[in-house]
C-alpha cells in the first residue's frame, strides 16, 4: 500500500552513511540488534508482529528517481550521490518467529550487513516492528479476555492514518478473526466484516423500513444496528419484526449490534426479546470503546455478547501509543561495541548473540530466557543484565534457540507464512506461557539473563569506555 522506498528514514541516517562513504568505510561489517525495553500496556509480555512485512520491504528496498533528484538538493557529496543510485539492502537477517512471546531487553531480530546499509535500514525495522508489536500485544491482550468470543477490527478510521492498514494485520496475529478494512482483506486475506452506520437508518422516514430494506439486499450476512433512536423500544422490536419476516423467506437474521449505552444490560434484555420472539440463533454485536478491560468487565457480567467490534484501542495502541524499541550498535570493523550509560539498563550487549528460551518438562515457558553469544551452544549459568549479584543455575533446562536466519544477501530465505498460520503459531506460543505472566494487574516478571561469556566481553568494554 505504502511506496517505500530508501528515503523512508531519518535525516541523520543519511548524514550518519555520507560520513562513513567518505571515510572509506563502505565495505565495514556491522551487527545491530533490536529489541524493546518494557513491556507494553503493563503487561507481562510482547508478541512480535511486523516480520514479514519488514522482509519484504527489504528485498525490493532502492532510491528511486524521485529519490535522488530531491537528495541531490540536500547538498550530498556527489560521489555519495552516485553510490545511493546503485544501492540496495545485501545484509542477513536473523529473527525470532513472528508471533512469538517476546519480552524486554532480549534481540529479537538481528540485522548483519555493511554499515551504510545496516544504517540506513534503521528506521524502517523500527517503524514496522515497533507499531506492529505494539498492536499484536494489544490484540493478544482482548483475545484473552474474550472467551472465545469473535473479535473485529473496526479502527480504520481512529488510526493515524495508513498506519491502519498494518494495524489491522497486527490485529489478527494477536488474535483478531476479522476487519472492516478493505484493504487489508484484500491484501493480507483477512475476512472482512462490517454492519451498518447511523446514518443508513437516519436515511429514512422510519428504522423499520430502512431494516427491511439493509435485510433485502444483505440477507445473507444481516446485521441490524439497533441503537439509533430506542435500543429497547425500537430498535430491538423493529429487528425482530425484521427478522421474523426473514424467516418467511427462508433467510435468517445473522445479527444485532448495540453501540452505545449500558452494553451488559442491553445485551440481556435483547438476547431475552430475541429468545422470547424465537429467534434464539441471532447474535449480539457489541462495539463503543471496547478495550481489554471494557470486554473483561462485559464477560465477568455474563453478558451474552458473541462479537466484539473494536476499534480505537487495538489500532492505536491506546493507551500507550508506541513501543519502545531500539535498533543499537553490536559489532563493526571487527570489535564488539556497546553503547555506554550511567543508566545501567541502557548499557547495550555487544557481538553476534543468540537467545535460548527455557522450557520446563511439559514443554511450557519456565519462566527465563537466557542471552549469550552466538557461538555458545548451551549456557549452564545466566547473570542478571544489570544486577550483578543475581544469577540463575541453568544446567539440565530444556533450552530452544530462538534467533533463526530469515534473510541472506538482501533475499528472504523462508517462504511467506499466511496470516492465519501466524495467529495459529502466535496463540500456541502464548498457551506455554504461564498465566501470572498474562495477567493485567501486576504480571509476573519474566527474567532475563545473560551467559557468563558475554557478560565478561560486556564488562571489559564498560572498563574500556568508563572514564
Amino acid at each position: 500500500m505504502i511506496d517505500y522506498t530508501a528515503t523512508f528514514t531519518d535525516q541523520y541516517e543519511i548524514v550518519m552513511a555520507q560520513v562513513y562513504f567518505l571515510k572509506g568505510r563502505t565495505g565495514e561489517q556491522a551487527v545491530f540488534d533490536y529489541f524493546f525495553r518494557k513491556n507494553p500496556f503493563d503487561g507481562g509480555y510482547a508478541i512480535l508482529a511486523g516480520l514479514d512485512d519488514l522482509l519484504n520491504i527489504l528485498e525490493k528496498l532502492r532510491f528511486d528517481e524521485k529519490d535522488i533528484s530531491f537528495l541531490q538538493r540536500q547538498n550530498l557529496n556527489p560521489d555519495f550521490i552516485n553510490y545511493l543510485k546503485n544501492f540496495k539492502f545485501n545484509g542477513t537477517v536473523y529473527s525470532v518467529c513472528e508471533g512469538d512471546v517476546v519480552f524486554p531487553a532480549l534481540p529479537i531480530l538481528s540485522i548483519e550487513a555493511g554499515l551504510i546499509e545496516a544504517q540506513l535500514i534503521e528506521t524502517i525495522v523500527l517503524n514496522i516492528l515497533n507499531f506492529e508489536t505494539l498492536i499484536a500485544t494489544k490484540a493478544s491482550r482482548m483475545k484473552q479476555v474474550a472467551g472465545g468470543r469473535k473479535l473485529v477490527d473496526f479502527g480504520l478510521r481512529r488510526a493515524q492514518g495508513p498506519g491502519g492498514y498494518y494495524a489491522s494485520r497486527a490485529a489478527v496475529i494477536g488474535g483478531f478473526d476479522a476487519t472492516s478494512n478493505v484493504r487489508a482483506g484484500r491484501d493480507f486475506d483477512i475476512p472482512i466484516s462490517g454492519t451498518m452506520a447511523h446514518s443508513f437508518v437516519q436515511s429514512y422516514d422510519d428504522e423499520l423500513t430502512a431494516f427491511r430494506d439493509f435485510a433485502q439486499c444483505r440477507a445473507d450476512d444481516c446485521i441490524l444496528l439497533v441503537d439509533t433512536y430506542d435500543t429497547l423500544n425500537s430498535g430491538i422490536p423493529n429487528a425482530i419484526k425484521a427478522g421474523k419476516e426473514m424467516q418467511m423467506q427462508d433467510k435468517r437474521l445473522k445479527g444485532i449490534r448495540l453501540d452505545s449505552g449500558d452494553l451488559a444490560y442491553l445485551a440481556k434484555r435483547g438476547r431475552k426479546m430475541l429468545d422470547e420472539a424465537g429467534l434464539s440463533y441471532v447474535k449480539i454485536a457489541a462495539s463503543n470503546q471496547l478495550d481489554e478491560h471494557v470486554i473483561k468487565s462485559l464477560m465477568e457480567q455474563d453478558a451474552p455478547i458473541d462479537i466484539f467490534g473494536v476499534g480505537t484501542s487495538v489500532m492505536t495502541g491506546a493507551p500507550d501509543a508506541a513501543l519502545d524499541g531500539v535498533y543499537k550498535l553490536a559489532f563493526a570493523g571487527g570489535k564488539g561495541r556497546i553503547k555506554f550509560s550511567e543508566t545501567v539498563a541502557k548499557i547495550t550487549l555487544p557481538y553476534r548473540k543468540q537467545i535460548f528460551r527455557l522450557r520446563d518438562n511439559d514443554d511450557n515457558f519456565w519462566g527465563a530466557d537466557a542471552i549469550a553469544l552466538s557461538e555458545e551452544t548451551n549456557v549452564e549459568k545466566m547473570f542478571h543484565p544489570f544486577e550483578p549479584l543475581k544469577s540463575l543455575h541453568i544446567e539440565g533446562i530444556n533450552k530452544e534457540p530462538l534467533l533463526k536466519k530469515v534473510m541472506q544477501n538482501g533475499k528472504r530465505i523462508t517462504e511467506p507464512q499466511k496470516l492465519a498460520n501466524i495467529s495459529q503459531y502466535s496463540q500456541m506460543r502464548l498457551n506455554k506461557l504461564p498465566e501470572e505472566y498474562k495477567r493485567f494487574k501486576n504480571p509476573h516478571i519474566y527474567k532475563i539473563g545473560i551467559s557468563e561469556r558475554l557478560r565478561d566481553e560486556r564488562d571489559k568494554l564498560i572498563k574500556k569506555y568508563k572514564i
